[in-house]
């Protein structure tokens, strides 16, 4: 999984973005250059079956869809922090 994860852009983008607080799926499509619908929807999909977001449905017209971190999700985006400041460190060597 975290391979999976890791090893896509996109997911660590779309979890950045969530966590950054958007929510919708549109609003993240038109917040990070170059994501097309599809590749945004399988990420979401793939993050949600991993348990690292939330998918929340709202029964109004036209349908509204929000996702947020898990429980998991949060500590999981902790550790790609610790990572990213790994990489800064190791860089900046």
């Amino acid at each position: 999984m975290v391979e999976n994860i890791v090893g896509c852009k996109w997911s660590l983008t779309v979890i950045d973005q969530v966590r950054s607080g958007v929510r919708r799926p549109g609003a993240i499509e038109h917040a990070v250059p170059g994501l097309s619908q599809k590749v945004l929807n399988e990420r979401l999909r793939k993050l949600v079956r991993f348990g690292i977001l939330a998918r929340e449905s709202f029964p109004e017209v036209p349908p509204r869809v929000e996702y947020s971190l898990t429980d998991f999700g949060e500590r999981f985006a902790g550790i790609l922090d610790a990572i990213r400041e790994l990489e800064v460190g190791r860089a900046a060597k």
